[in-house]
């Protein structure tokens, strides 16, 4: 009883925060400034500190697996939701299809990106010390020997120098899925406002979605602090804020359609504030006809 009380008040905390007008508005804004001014952290932070690693526990399990812990938690809260309410499984997968949607912009982003690397960079190995004392050059600008037709994995795998235009995969993921967790969760607030059935198991899914949003948040910190890369973190992230515009603040507001999902929440709380106008006009009726 005691435990079960502390999650209601955690997540009817979080419940508000996250449904606050003013957060969801304001939330791309905020990812924005940590895009431009993360980076200026690296002058401060401690390069021996252990989130200076790449191999770091964090890093290893959660950032490459980004996208999968997403969408385990978003997709089981988002399921759990719309299911306990309608009880309809089309609604849910309608509403689990934006998931879909957003897996395949992301996975037509990565292959996007993996042929601007290869068309616009190159390899390039560094020539011997022998051969630069030979050459008369005093070390400071290793000889560099272009080697073409070289893809990035070949060349990276080989021990040689890869030299082209990046975008970062990291920060466009990261902001995404922020952005996407942030969309997702929004409508949980309204939801316990209207009266929603909110067991212990739906509690725990949102509050997970939540863990993992401050934990992406947190890597994302992270990445522009120990792991600055400008400008290609700023355009990864670019991406990622400009990809949820033209999802949740574009096509889904469209309306649910055999096109269009719709947006987090539809058919969900319109029917549920439906029902208690319904259930409040029989309640008056019922009290005129007893008068």
């Amino acid at each position: 009883m005691f435990l079960n009380s502390i999650l209601v008040v955690i997540t009817d905390l979080a419940a508000g925060l996250l449904g606050n007008t003013s957060f969801r508005r304001h939330f791309h804004l905020l990812l924005s400034s940590l895009l431009l001014f993360g980076p200026l952290l690296s002058l401060w932070v401690s390069h021996y500190s252990i989130f200076a690693k790449r191999t770091h526990f964090l890093y290893r399990v959660f950032l490459r697996s980004g996208w999968g812990w997403t969408c385990i938690f978003v997709g089981s809260f988002v399921f759990v939701l719309s299911f306990s309410v309608r009880r309809s499984l089309t609604l849910s997968l309608r509403h689990l299809s934006r998931l879909a949607v957003a897996g395949g912009l992301w996975l037509g982003f990565r292959k996007l990106l993996y042929l601007l690397e290869n068309a616009t960079g190159s390899c390039y190995e560094p020539l011997s010390s022998t051969l630069e004392l030979a050459s008369g050059t005093n070390g400071d600008q290793p000889l560099l020997l272009l080697r073409e037709g070289e893809t990035k994995e070949a060349c990276v795998r080989s021990g040689m120098l890869w030299r082209g235009y990046e975008v970062s995969e990291d920060a466009l993921l990261l902001c995404l899925c922020c952005l996407l967790l942030a969309e997702e969760t929004a409508v949980f607030g309204p939801y316990l406002s209207l009266g929603g059935p909110s067991g212990a198991p739906l509690r725990i899914l949102f509050l997970f979605c939540v863990l993992l949003l401050s934990l992406w948040v947190f890597l994302l910190l992270c990445l522009l602090a120990y792991f600055p890369q400008f400008p290609t973190q700023l355009l990864g992230g670019a991406l990622g804020c400009l990809s949820w515009r033209a999802l949740y603040q574009g096509w889904y507001r469209l309306g649910p359609s055999w096109y269009c999902p719709g947006r987090p929440g539809v058919g969900l709380l319109s029917t549920q504030s439906k029902q208690e106008e319904t259930s409040e006009t029989l309640c008056e009726s019922n009290a005129k006809e007893i008068n």
